[in-house]
């Protein structure tokens, strides 16, 4: 009785035999004042009958009605007696002492017996109407309650036995659906219980059926997965920030010891220059942590608008032709015109670019060191593509690069912090699309190069 769902189902059952119950005995009380007005209903037919015979025929044409109605089979009651009660003709033995008293209906029913008795001595009840004849004898016209009696007492076992019956379904169904349900509360359970304990690669269980349990349980698992990303992701921080910030750290401390330690200004001021490269390439390592952050946690989610993502591309491309010029390489282009996207500007624009600078670094093609840039629509999808024609990335490898400071060049010979990719992947998860990281050439061995593709989903 602890759970919830047997309390809600307990009251259920409780409401549910009140309402019941009160049906039982509504309708048998219908029951019982539509046969009382039926009843009657006939009997007042039968008075109105009987006195027309009276006015039409006297005693004599009275007595052969009240004689042929009586021997009918189901007659009603039909007696004939004194004003002091004392009967003279009817198809009744006797009847209450009192009933002829007074004129009417006999309110409450009175008690008679049968000329069939026989020795019986169970009462019989009924109602009547009397009335008085203009030579003072009293004329009673009765009904048995004895049929309408067992039609009222049917009525109620019949109602009785549909309210058992129901009542039993109700308890096999709530048994069979309250168990299902608390099972899978109890599966739950045992599964939330693991992830307190530490283990967020447990999942809630889905059914399959689609019901609130299993749309419930999916959020909660996409939640868990948000969860178990970010604290994957925070624990790759810690680690690589220890790894490959200690290096830059170092290099920081020794050229300012080499700044102490300088003879002349010009070493001094060499060493100085350093140091603030270094600062800043620190620097630029922590904005793009906290930009990451940002973007992970939503909190620039409501900055999406509509905008026009050939133009962000295409102004990706002006600023990055320079460069790439600069590094001898050509930097193709092929965007389609007028698609847009709902996103943020700056997010989308700062992927673009690393998405460029990255291959900038990595081209590496022997004939022609090449970079292009696709933009076009992909069904209801819009992708933009970067390629080049490096080395590229080994498949079972491509999942890992969007890690936080991870770099397949362990010698760390080429610039760059390792948190370009994940940028890029926190962006297109901020904008409900995908990073798609696949080789340009699957043909080469040498040079395959690479093509970084975001996907955006189709615009609302």
């Amino acid at each position: 009785m602890k759970s919830t769902a047997v309390r809600l189902s307990a009251l259920y059952i409780i409401l549910f035999a009140l309402c019941a119950a009160f049906l039982v005995f509504y309708v048998t009380a219908l029951s019982e004042r539509l046969l009382d007005q039926q009843t009657r209903e006939s009997l007042q037919t039968e008075v109105s009958d009987i006195e027309r015979a009276y006015n039409r025929g006297g005693m004599t044409t009275l007595m052969r009605v009240m004689e042929r109605r009586a021997s009918q089979p189901g007659a009603n009651l039909y007696v004939i007696a004194s004003p002091v009660g004392e009967i003279f003709a009817g198809n009744v033995a006797s009847v209450q002492p009192g009933v002829f008293d007074k004129e009417g209906w006999t309110m409450p029913p009175f008690r008679y017996e049968r000329f069939t008795d026989n020795g019986d001595t169970r009462p019989h009840l009924a109602i009547a109407y009397i009335f008085k004849l203009d030579n003072g004898l009293r004329i009673l016209v009765g009904r048995d309650l004895g049929e309408p009696a067992k039609f009222r007492l049917l009525v109620r076992k019949a109602l009785m036995v549909a309210l058992a019956i129901m009542g039993g379904g109700a308890l096999i169904i709530w048994f069979a659906i309250g168990r299902n349900a608390l099972k899978r509360i109890d599966r739950v359970s045992a599964a939330s219980r693991k992830i307190i304990a530490g283990d967020l690669s447990q999942r809630l269980p889905v059914s399959g059926s689609g019901d609130e349990f299993d749309r419930l349980s999916e959020n909660l698992n996409e939640m868990l997965c948000r969860i178990e990303k970010l604290n994957e992701g925070l624990r790759q921080v810690s680690d690589n920030i220890a790894h490959d910030l200690k290096t830059p750290l170092t290099r920081l401390r020794n050229k300012a010891a080499d700044a102490l330690s300088g003879s002349d200004e010009t070493s001094r001021r060499t060493a100085l220059e350093g140091i603030i490269a270094e600062s800043d390439q620190l620097i630029r390592t922590f904005n793009a942590l906290l930009m990451i952050s940002r973007v992970e946690s939503g909190s620039i989610a409501a900055e999406l608008t509509d905008l026009d993502v050939s133009a962000v591309a295409s102004d990706a491309v002006e600023l990055y032709e320079p460069v790439a010029e600069d590094a001898g390489l050509a930097l193709e282009s092929r965007i389609a015109p007028g698609l847009s996207v709902r996103g943020n500007r700056e997010l989308i624009g700062q992927a673009i670019a690393n998405l460029i600078d990255n291959a900038v670094k990595y081209a590496d093609g022997t004939d022609k060191r090449l970079i292009r840039l696709t933009l076009d629509r992909r069904g209801g999808e819009i992708a933009i593509a970067v390629a080049d024609n490096g080395p590229g990335i080994p498949a079972e490898k491509r999942e890992d690069v969007v890690k936080r400071f991870v770099r397949l060049d362990a010698s760390r010979s080429k610039p760059g912090t390792g948190l370009g990719l994940s940028l890029v992947s926190a962006v297109m998860d901020l904008h409900g699309g995908r990073l798609e990281l696949s080789a340009t050439d699957e043909a080469s061995t040498d040079f395959p190069g690479l093509t970084v593709t975001m996907v955006f989903p189709p615009s609302a």
